[in-house]
């Protein structure tokens, strides 16, 4: 790939697609809670805390096979290519293991969501709707494994092609699915969970039959070097496990927010399930630029580029902030017409007035957090680029421990803290994150890691 040493364009040949992606998805995940909003108050109050739990634990499985994105890249940097095709590999056969314990999970729906204390005919709604992801979710590991072999050697295009795809598809059987229009019966929240595995199936399809091809065999060897490699593997693990657990824990301290705002009242889970529906535009970007500049630091590693990647990691830093402060506009100067869109349901209602007023502070408030959220992901995405994955997953689970699940649960359980002391929690958990994160790409030490 060709260099820019003074402009962004390398950046974002790389990183915007990836930003696509996750826009694709973030669209996916938008209209499939407008859907259920518009359906019944419900649905969408089971979504997102169903959606996250299964969010939760693939995190896991998806972050060791999404780590695969490092090893391809900083082998690509160091011309070692037909290292490729094996690591790819290790990727699939990782993601039929992770299928088999999904499956196991999909079995625990229900004690699961009874944990959470929600309303009855919530947590059967959240039951279903985890179920029908867990059973599914083996595909959506191995179709991130696979996406891996573009995203590492920085060609995110084709990464991009194939979840718009997924996109495409997804939202009008999704709308059919849950409302029963055409030929589809009426499924509700059951329906919302068949057409994102579907989306699923199709994207992992796609990418498969774009990278096993005979020129693909020829240059990284997709094809004739499927065997188990155990000393990769076993690397791959090594690495791929704490950096996926990181991953893990941040959504971990997200879930636990979720389940406890259910315990606060229907009204407070609604909303804060509404402002983390919304808060997705501004986490699938980050994520976005996180996973490219990762590809560009290893790519930059594997050459022994340092100046490079320190290069990246501020134009990225430029970048999410610009981004940032455009959300943020809206979020405090606009807070009203974005909440009715996912209100409309209950427009006229006693409730309404309460949820838009909740609401409008719940978005002022995390116009904050989204900030530094950002900044986060920014120098994780470094720290994971070189291989700095242990400090990452041990750091960010005392900070969880610390910041989030102790002081929420004293706030909750003790003190009858309400939504917005809530919120500021979390703010507060985000930041501390995001000073731990710089303090270690401060110190430097990522500069002398490898993974391969």
């Amino acid at each position: 790939m060709p260099h820019y040493p003074h402009c962004y364009r390398e950046l974002f040949s790389v990183s915007l697609p990836l930003v696509f992606s996750m826009a694709a998805t973030t669209v996916m995940e938008f209209t499939d809670r407008i859907f259920l909003a518009n359906y019944t108050i419900d649905a969408i109050a089971a979504a997102l805390p169903a959606g996250v739990a299964t969010f939760l634990i693939l995190t896991f499985f998806t972050g060791v096979t999404g780590y695969l994105n490092v090893f391809v890249a900083q082998y690509t940097g160091a011309g070692a290519s037909s290292r490729i095709g094996p690591c790819i590999w290790q990727g699939i056969y990782f993601s039929a293991l992770a299928a088999v314990v999904l499956t196991g999970m999909s079995l625990l729906a229900e004690p699961i969501f009874r944990l959470g204390g929600h309303p009855p005919e919530v947590q059967q709604l959240e039951s279903v709707y985890f179920r029908i992801l867990c059973l599914g979710g083996g595909i959506n590991v191995a179709g991130t494994a696979l996406a891996c072999f573009f995203s590492g050697r920085g060609q995110t295009r084709p990464v991009m092609v194939v979840n718009v795809i997924g996109m495409l598809f997804n939202i009008p059987l999704d709308y059919a699915l849950i409302n029963g229009v055409w030929i589809f019966p009426q499924m509700g929240i059951r329906g919302a969970g068949i057409a994102t595995v579907c989306a699923w199936s199709l994207i992992a399809v796609l990418f498969a039959g774009l990278i096993f091809t005979r020129d693909n065999d020829r240059l990284y060897g997709v094809l004739s070097r499927w065997r188990i490699d155990p000393a990769l593997a076993l690397r791959i693990v090594r690495k791929g496990v704490p950096a996926s657990l990181q991953f893990t824990i941040d959504v971990f301290a997200f879930t636990f927010f979720i389940f406890a705002m259910g315990r606060l009242g229907k009204a407070e889970l609604a909303i804060s399930n509404i402002a983390f529906s919304l808060e997705s535009i501004a986490f699938m970007p980050a994520v976005g630029f996180s996973m490219g500049l990762s590809t560009l630091v290893g790519q930059s590693l594997g050459r022994n580029d340092i100046p490079a990647a320190l290069r990246f990691t501020r134009q990225t830093i430029t970048v999410l902030m610009a981004y940032i402060f455009c959300l943020d506009l809206i979020f405090l100067l606009a807070p009203h017409p974005i909440l009715e869109l996912f209100l409309a349901a209950e427009r006229g209602t006693p409730a309404y007035s309460r949820l838009l007023a909740d609401g409008t502070i719940v978005l002022r408030t995390m116009a904050v957090f989204i900030a530094f959220d950002a900044l986060y992901f920014t120098f994780i995405g470094v720290l994971k680029g070189a291989g700095d994955t242990r400090f990452i997953m041990w750091s960010i689970g005392v900070v969880t421990l610390l910041m989030m699940i102790v002081p929420l649960t004293v706030i909750i359980a003790y003190l009858q803290g309400g939504l917005l002391v809530c919120w500021i929690t979390l703010t507060l958990y985000v930041i501390s994150l995001c000073l731990v994160s710089f303090w270690r790409f401060r110190q430097g030490r990522w500069k002398g890691i490898r993974v391969i």
